[in-house]
This record gives structure tokens, sequence and C-alpha cells, in this order.
């Protein structure tokens, strides 16, 4: 299903959606960030997607990050809430989704990287190189707030 993200614009759609998601930073022992390319927009991203009924949302991001990465994580702490109505998401079914999304730190405790139908490459990389890789601004501010450090999450 093709997607198209809108951040602040006058052309965006009016939502008709509003489905709980959550992200991830994951990193690795060097402490670089795991992200994935993904296959609806081509643009690289943390792991993460929308939470199914009768699922906890612990349990919504520890099943992304296995799906799109290949990697078993456990929940570290919440970096941010995301419920910016200024990002609508139109997907190709007609669906318009404002973003609300839960932004969490993951550590890695097993499996393998590997590349889902979601994605078309993952891979780590370190602080530095996340600023020239296409990347949606949102995304960009939920790693800022990760290397924010703060000990209460971000309400954004």
């Amino acid at each position: 299903m093709a997607r198209k993200d809108y951040y602040h614009q006058s052309d965006a759609p009016k939502p008709n959606s509003l489905v709980p998601a959550a992200s991830a930073v994951v990193t690795d022992s060097e402490g670089k960030i795991l992200l994935h390319k993904r296959s609806d927009n081509h643009l690289w991203s943390l792991p993460g997607g929308g939470m199914d009924l009768g699922e906890p949302i612990e349990q919504t991001i520890i099943r992304e990050v296995k799906e799109e990465t290949g990697f078993d994580v456990v929940v570290e702490k919440c970096i941010g809430i995301y419920t910016d109505p200024g990002h609508v998401i139109e997907y190709s079914d007609g669906e318009i989704r404002q973003q609300f999304s839960i932004c969490f730190e993951c550590r890695i405790v097993g499996g393998k990287l590997s590349v889902s139908s979601e994605s078309t490459q993952v891979s780590f990389f370190s602080k530095e190189e996340l600023d020239r890789l296409p990347m949606h601004p949102a995304q960009k501010v939920r790693i800022k707030d990760f290397f924010a450090d703060k000990e209460k999450a971000f309400i954004r």
C-alpha cells in the first residue's frame, strides 16, 4: 500500500482515522541507531507501526521491531508521545491518519538483522550519519528527543 506523509502542509487532506502506533530507538553496542528504509515511501525510519486490537503497546513495539528488522528487543523507557495534528499520513486505500505514536527506547536481546516486506534495507547509523539520510521530519524529532536523554517523556 502506498503512503504519503504531510507535515504542516496546507494542502494536507483532512484525517479520517486515528490509530495508536509505536516506534523504537534501538541502539547497538556502539550506540548506533537501527533504522530501516521503508518500502512504501523510500525514507529511512525508526522501526514501528500500528497497534493491533487486544495488544498492549509494549507488545506492539516488540512485534514491530521483530517484523521490520529481525531483532528481539525489550522496552527500556518511553522517549515521548507524538500526537502532532499537523502530521497527516494518506494511504492509497483512502485512510487518512493523524499521527499518534509513542516512541520507546529499546535494547536488543536476540534475533538477527533481516529485511522484511516493509523495508528495503536495515542498518545501524552513527549520530553523524543520521543527518545525511533521507528521513521524515517527525522521525528526526524522535531521534533528537532520544539524544536529549531526559528522565521524563516528551509530549509533543
